[in-house]
């Protein structure tokens, strides 16, 4: 899948396995435990820009990459408001979790899966007690489309958020919460971004190239950070593959 095809800015995040170099991620390592049951499902993590590099720039980046995430709606049942890559449960007609995260990206967003390359699959992570084994997708946006809101009862927002965002030290932090959670967060476009969603993004920038210093021990409140982007606490975020993954849901 990746190979020369893979535009060279994005060569980190495919080539390399996502890390955790401050130890401070409990999304990104987390596996089923041996004879747990799973259900399967995917994510789709979709990058845009230009191909060429940015030769000035660390890592090649782009200045208007980006990528794809949506908000759920405020009037979910379940993890409302919450941040997260286009996915859900994979269907007996998928081929593989490729299909299954263009499947569902096209449901949720309207995007053209004509217009994507896949790159490469990441390892599943475990999402307890969902039993949700969340395989993620890593693609390329070679020929972009437009996108939005397609069930406004599911989604709120669809989003493409600039990578050069996501990796301004102003913009991340962790989050902790009295329930046990800790792990890091970003705020993009009026939004906060954490949990599933958050730890694989930190995961894939640790290895990007691109990922400048940042303070690891800005560590704030969730409750708090999740009212000031007008989302709510519903529960530990193990609760959540926070990708949508429910979508058994």
């Amino acid at each position: 899948m990746s190979g020369n095809r893979v535009p060279d800015w994005l060569r980190g995040v495919v080539e390399r396995t996502p890390s955790d170099p401050h130890h401070l991620n409990p999304v990104v390592g987390r596996r089923a435990p041996d004879g747990a049951p799973v259900r399967d499902a995917a994510v789709l993590i979709l990058f845009g820009g230009p191909a060429e590099a940015d030769p000035l720039v660390r890592g090649g980046l782009p200045p208007d990459a980006d990528i794809l995430l949506t908000q759920r709606a405020a009037t979910m049942r379940q993890h409302s408001g919450q941040v997260a890559f286009p996915g859900g449960a994979a269907d007996p007609g998928d081929d593989g979790p490729i299909g299954t995260a263009l499947r569902e990206a096209e449901e949720e967003t309207g995007l053209d899966p004509a217009g994507v390359r896949p790159l490469t699959v990441l390892p599943e992570i475990f999402v307890p007690p969902s039993g949700f084994d969340v395989t993620p997708v890593l693609a390329y946006w070679e020929r972009p489309c437009p996108v939005g809101v397609v069930d406004p009862a599911e989604a709120a927002r669809v989003v493409r958020v600039p990578l050069h965002t996501l990796i301004d030290p102003a913009h991340r932090f962790q989050v902790s919460h009295p329930a046990g959670y800790q792990g890091p967060a970003f705020t993009a476009d009026g939004m906060l971004v954490w949990g599933f969603t958050a730890g694989i993004l930190a995961a894939l920038l640790a290895v990007s190239g691109w990922e400048v210093p940042w303070d690891t021990d800005d560590v704030r409140d969730l409750e708090s950070a999740l009212a000031d982007a007008g989302q709510d606490w519903e529960g530990p975020a193990t609760d959540t593959a926070d990708g949508r993954p429910e979508r058994a849901r």
